[in-house]
């Protein structure tokens, strides 16, 4: 359990590598308007990152069970692709959502965070999927606090959405994250109250709701992405977050 509590200089630098990562969100989120391609939102992300002094935490990184290393800065997945899709030529259209999951490794700092963007005219179920992803998020890292558990936050996570009618996606999950991209303990989006690892003030977690309009199942595809398998709409919120006695810190907002 010890190796799971980060130092206070580990959380510092996390902290301002959080900042840079949300800060680079905000603006990519501006960006992502109809006729706008993937690829240039991509090309903006690295550009901000070289700027902001941090490196992409995720270009050239493997995730466990993928086949290839990630050769982007920047994961953006449409509409059934939930996440790890790869920035193409794609141009975004009205009624895309859009999830844009981004980190920086800033001295050695690592954050992770992610956003949905509606683009031109979504859907109202689209939008209502936005909106209860984001609360989910939210109960979630209510959840996140000194002496509950992590099936305290999978449990609050998936009531919100089990509520709304739609789906936890299945095998995707949160994480530890800040001297690694990917850390123990596993963030579960679903669970069972005072069950799993106990969270202690120092922890550095990744809380990140993903939800389908209409399943659990998913399939990787070649290019080591994850799309719902009805091919339904999903969407992605993420926070890096620090456990505090007071309660969980949001560190990338």
């Amino acid at each position: 359990m010890s190796s799971y509590i980060k130092t206070e200089l580990e959380i510092s630098r996390i902290r301002q590598s959080s900042k840079i990562t949300a800060a680079i969100l905000r603006k990519l989120s501006v960006a992502a308007v109809v006729g706008v391609s993937l690829l240039e939102l991509e090309r903006m992300a690295k550009e901000l990152t070289e700027d902001a002094g941090a490196k992409p935490a995720f270009l050239n990184y493997r995730s466990y069970g993928e086949s290839h290393r990630f050769p982007f800065a920047l994961c953006a997945s449409v509409n059934d692709t939930i996440v790890h899709g790869r920035p193409s030529g794609y141009i975004l259209k009205s009624g895309d959502l859009l999830k844009l999951d981004f980190g920086v490794d800033w001295n050695g700092g690592i954050s992770d965070s992610a956003i949905t963007v509606p683009v031109g005219k979504v859907s109202s179920e689209g939008l209502r999927l936005v909106k209860i992803t984001k609360q989910a998020l939210r109960e979630g890292i209510r959840a996140a606090k000194d002496g509950n558990k992590v099936g305290d936050i999978g449990f609050a996570i998936e009531r919100i959405v089990g509520m709304a009618g739609f789906k936890v996606v299945e095998g995707l999950t949160g994480h530890g994250v800040g001297n690694e991209l990917h850390e123990d303990p596993i963030i579960y989006n679903y669970g069972k109250p005072n069950t799993g690892i106990p969270l202690k003030t120092g922890m550095v977690i990744a809380i990140e709701p993903m939800v389908s309009v209409g399943t659990q199942a998913i399939h990787q595809l070649k290019d080591d992405s994850f799309v719902t398998a009805d091919g339904s709409l999903s969407a992605h919120f993420e926070h890096t977050v620090l456990i505090t006695r007071t309660g969980g810190e949001i560190l990338s907002a």
